[in-house]
């Protein structure tokens, strides 16, 4: 006969003369009675996805029941089947196509419920309690719902690809505001202020925990974040910073769920000028195309409405044809694809790829390949050039990503390139794109406002390549002038062959009668 379903522990008193009374917890005990529940609360759980709560309840054809996650919020339980003392069952693994669901088991023991399964790459393995009602009732997700979706006027921001630093590639969540001030000033010293870096972003690993004002404070690092935006303003830089519509953000933190309007306020007071927006956590509860743009266009609308100007970059991963509503939602910007790594193999995928794939973007709103990884030191020169000029071909935001403060004289020289540079802060903002493929050989080129065009030869191979350039590719009849950007030399004009480098590139400007 099956058991009641009530986790209560029992007590057993033992009677014994002269020793006191002694109490032990029975084992929980899953019951048979339709409608009975099972709450078990977690008191120690894993960091992620921080289960704190399972409720199952029996029902008159089976089973359902539900986790409560610090992360995700409530995590559905689905296929739930029942194998004496276990109860297993699948979670959806976030939302990413091709990810399958994780196997869950509850499994009751003498001193609990062990909690054991897995989401995205983590493993969770924690022990709970039973608990009643009124403890379930104050660990219980509280769903936000969000807004009917609206179109944000564009606002002038953003006319060229927005250029400048992000903390995360070179430093993860291991930043603090002496080591941002030291960027900002090395951003000035170097020079790649003035070759038109700006901004300083700040990404995950600066937020604290919110106040009973419900207002989020930043950790023990950044003790003044006013403070902070007003020595980067200084400098002639602008602040960034990073949140998320989730619960938590990738690395942990807080995120802006149900305090949307909230944070933006308070990052309009701080002086920011910048806001990157990373779905993260979200993802659990925004896990299609319509809540994944309402929920980038409430943190829009509230970046709007605080007053102040704010370049809104929209980090959803290139999910739901972001290009085609990124502008309508406030965004100045958003990512077509996940995080860049420091390798060939990662940018080319990326940039030749993933990155074209999207509609054109143009001045207001751009196509976002990820950071910069020039000086990180995963690549080689010629490799790196590449990376430039295929993000400047691309008219893609040119956010560095290394340890401004140690940058090497080479990728110095690379990043502050003012030629290259041009190239992708081209008024007219055109994303160029291939005109002539051949395996491993790829010819792009993108219109500039002045008429000339921007040439880029590739060599994706592991082998240097012979490469000839025409006025065809161009789209002219002839070539009036040529001349090589990287290496700052006018060519004849009658076209010319190059060796390109392996994994190289040629970067050409192009002036010419059309065809």
């Amino acid at each position: 006969m099956m058991r009641t379903f009530a986790m209560a522990f029992s007590i057993m008193a033992a009677s014994v003369a002269s020793a006191p009374a002694l109490a032990r917890a029975a084992a929980p005990v899953l019951p048979a009675r339709p409608g009975a529940t099972l709450r078990v609360a977690f008191d120690q759980r894993a960091p992620r996805p921080g289960v704190r709560l399972l409720e199952l309840t029996r029902t008159r054809d089976g089973w359902r029941g539900q986790l409560t996650s610090d992360w995700y919020g409530t995590m559905p339980m689905r296929n739930i089947v029942r194998d004496g003392d276990t109860v297993r069952f699948d979670v959806r693994n976030i939302n990413t196509p091709g990810q399958p669901v994780r196997r869950w088991t509850a499994t009751l023991t003498p001193s609990g419920v062990l909690l054991t399964g897995g989401i995205w790459f983590s493993e969770v393995r924690q022990t709970g309690k039973p608990v009643g009602a009124a403890r379930a009732a104050a660990l219980a997700h509280h769903a936000v719902a969000l807004p009917a979706l609206g179109t944000i006027a564009p606002d002038g921001l953003a006319a060229t690809p927005p250029m400048g630093w992000s903390s995360w590639n070179k430093f993860a969540e291991r930043i603090d505001d002496r080591t941002i001030r030291a960027i900002a000033d090395a951003m000035v010293s170097s020079g790649l202020r003035d070759a038109g870096y700006r901004y300083v972003n700040i990404d995950d690993g600066w937020q604290g925990e919110r106040g009973a004002d419900g207002e989020l404070r930043p950790n023990a690092k950044f003790p003044d974040m006013r403070a902070l935006a007003d020595y980067v303003h200084a400098r002639g830089l602008k602040l960034g910073l990073y949140s998320s519509p989730g619960l938590k953000t990738c690395a942990g933190y807080t995120g802006s769920y149900g305090h949307v309007a909230q944070d933006a306020r308070t990052f309009a007071r701080w002086g920011v000028d910048y806001l990157k927006y990373d779905l993260c956590s979200g993802e659990w509860q925004y896990d299609d195309a319509d809540r994944v743009r309402r929920s980038y266009y409430e943190m829009g609308a509230a970046l709007k409405a605080t007053g102040r100007a704010i370049v809104y970059s929209l980090c959803e991963y290139g999910r739901f044809e972001v290009a085609s509503w990124g502008r309508a939602v406030g965004g100045h910007l958003w990512r077509t694809t996940g995080d860049i790594t420091d390798d060939y193999a990662s940018m080319s995928e990326i940039g030749f790829v993933r990155n074209p794939r999207f509609a054109p973007a143009g001045p207001g709103g751009w196509n976002d390949p990820d950071m910069l990884e020039i000086g990180n030191g995963g690549m080689s020169d010629d490799e790196y050039r590449t990376h430039l000029t295929l993000w400047a071909m691309s008219a893609a935001p040119l956010m560095m990503g290394h340890d401004v403060r140690t940058t090497s004289p080479a990728a110095l020289a690379l990043l502050s390139h003012r030629a290259v540079i041009a190239i992708d802060q081209d008024a007219a903002g055109v994303q160029g794109k291939a005109v002539r493929v051949a395996g491993a050989q790829e010819v792009w080129a993108k219109r500039l406002a002045d008429g000339a065009v921007a040439i880029a030869l590739f060599n994706r191979g592991d082998r240097p390549v012979e490469m000839r350039v025409t006025a065809a590719d161009a789209g002219f009849a002839r070539f009036s002038a040529l001349r090589d950007l990287w290496r700052d030399a006018d060519l004849p004009p009658a076209g010319t062959t190059f060796t390109v480098p392996a994994h190289g590139t040629v970067l050409l400007r192009a002036a010419g009668e059309r065809a």
